[in-house]
């Protein structure tokens, strides 16, 4: 049911001259599932109070639920037929509904409260959908999807990162949004989160690292009451720069289950490193920070080590926001670990020397989809020196791309001889007294002979051509279906 109504509500999004990306399709139902969700809390709640004889005091004045606006009903639980529809409902959620849902960021008693992340997304983002016989439709879908109980929320949850996956894949900049689930999953099976450590992602993009360890954490089994407001209050933490990444994530955690998300939308690289103070820091810190970006010179100002590389800059904001004893495992262009620039050099001995880098996990190219660079993942602890690097090189034996992503299968041996850290024809280790003391160079050189370039089969070509042919004849198609 909910994957046709995704379909269904693509369709109509593609109709729209204001939504012409997999990009425009995820916010404008980002903020229509958002209202439907809220709309069940609220109904959550209010059965609840009654339960215990009190009264429920709805965060949303009547006119703005999403009863009363976009899904009034009748006797028989049908649509009512005055709901509004064309100009009138274009209008009243243009003039009326997003200006008073921004609102509530000035009310909200703190950031982490449901009030605050109402007008933040609302302030945020805006309604693209121009028709407003397209938006009555669009609601009709949505008001027809059930996420009340955990199985439909986990069922939404895993479409709703097909979504943020397929929008990763439109762009030349996919890993800006999408991190591969099954990578995500090694590094914190790696990382090893507990109940009662505060995690944290200063790039946090859809918040797929902080999902991920919320079903690690879950999955654990047997919580206390006390264990489970944990989770929801005081463990998960994230900042993010830009308005479609920071609404995708809010969304994306309250479908996995946290209801308020301690999510900031910030720069995070405005902080000064010289202000962050040891409250400020975490026991684990998980992210991918977008690279080949660059930052102005007044941001630079805020790092030890100047340069315009965003995520060379990420790289030491994580080091300093570590606790003494955390852990973190931090995706980074492979180019890292060999450029003999200054302040390439300058932070590889940062890191070695403030940190014990224990593993660096090789990615091969197409692990990120839609995203040609290649990666290493760093997995380090602060508070001593490096003195052995265990290297793994990721060689699933096949090529990777859009047709052939990376699996939880792919991972397996990593995760398991990882623990470890025994050597295997796909790795090995260093010890920190061999490495160069002028040049850092951490460059991976596989002693077992390297690495080995393979070419797709035939099979593997045509395959891949298969795929993309359909979805061109899907295009054409709806474009005939227009004509």
């Amino acid at each position: 049911m909910f994957e046709q109504a995704f379909k269904n509500i693509d369709d109509i999004l593609w109709k729209e001259a204001g939504c012409t990306t997999e990009l425009d399709y995820t916010e404008q139902t980002s903020w229509l599932l958002f209202l439907k969700y809220l709309d069940g809390l609220e109904q959550d709640r209010a059965d609840e109070a009654a339960l215990n004889g009190k009264k429920y005091t709805y965060i949303l004045d009547k006119p703005y639920r999403w009863d009363t606006w976009a899904a009034p009903k009748d006797k028989d639980g049908k649509l009512d037929r005055n709901a509004m529809t064309g100009d009138d409902l274009r209008d009243f959620v243009n003039q009326k509904l997003f200006p008073y849902l921004h609102k509530f960021k000035e009310k909200a008693s703190s950031s982490n409260t449901i009030e605050y992340k109402i007008g933040e997304i609302f302030g945020e983002i805006k309604n693209k959908i121009s028709s407003g016989y397209n938006l009555r439709e669009i609601i009709d879908h949505i008001d027809d999807l059930r996420f009340r109980s955990q199985t439909e929320k986990h069922e939404l949850s895993h479409l709703y990162e097909a979504k943020i996956k397929n929008m990763g894949n439109a762009g030349r900049n996919g890993g800006e949004y999408y991190t591969p689930r099954p990578l995500i999953r090694a590094i914190v099976q790696v990382v090893q989160p507990k109940i009662g450590e505060r995690i944290y992602d200063g790039a946090v993009g859809s918040a797929g690292f902080l999902c991920e360890a919320f079903e690690y954490l879950k999955a654990k089994g047997k919580l206390t009451t006390k264990d489970l407001t944990t989770l929801q209050t005081r463990t998960f933490y994230g900042k993010e720069k830009k308005s479609l990444a920071y609404v995708i994530a809010i969304m994306n955690m309250i479908l996995h289950g946290i209801e308020a998300p301690n999510i900031l939308h910030t720069n995070t690289l405005s902080e000064n490193l010289a202000d962050i103070q040891d409250k400020d820091r975490f026991e684990v810190i998980l992210a991918n920070p977008p690279f080949g970006g660059k930052e102005r010179k007044e941001v630079q100002q805020n790092f030890p080590i100047r340069t315009g590389e965003t995520a060379f800059l990420f790289l030491q904001h994580f080091i300093k926001m570590l606790k003494a004893g955390g852990r973190a495992g931090v995706v980074i262009k492979n180019t890292f670990l060999s450029n003999t620039d200054n302040a390439s050099v300058s932070l590889r001995k940062l890191l070695l020397e403030s940190c014990n880098l224990h593993t660096v996990l090789d990615c091969p190219g197409g692990t990120f989809l839609g995203a040609g660079v290649k990666t290493v993942v760093l997995f380090f602890e602060k508070g001593s020196k490096t003195r052995n690097i265990w290297y793994y090189q990721l060689d699933p034996g096949r090529n990777l791309g859009k047709t052939n992503p990376l699996n939880d299968d792919d991972l397996a041996e990593f995760v398991k001889l990882q623990k470890t850290r025994a050597d295997s024809p796909k790795s090995w280790s260093i010890d920190a007294k061999d490495i160069d003391p002028d040049t850092f160079d951490l460059s991976v050189k596989n002693p077992n002979g390297g690495e080995e370039v393979k070419h797709r089969s035939p099979k593997e070509i045509m395959k891949e051509i298969a795929a993309l042919d359909a979805e061109s004849a899907k295009v054409l198609e709806k474009i005939r279906g227009l004509l």
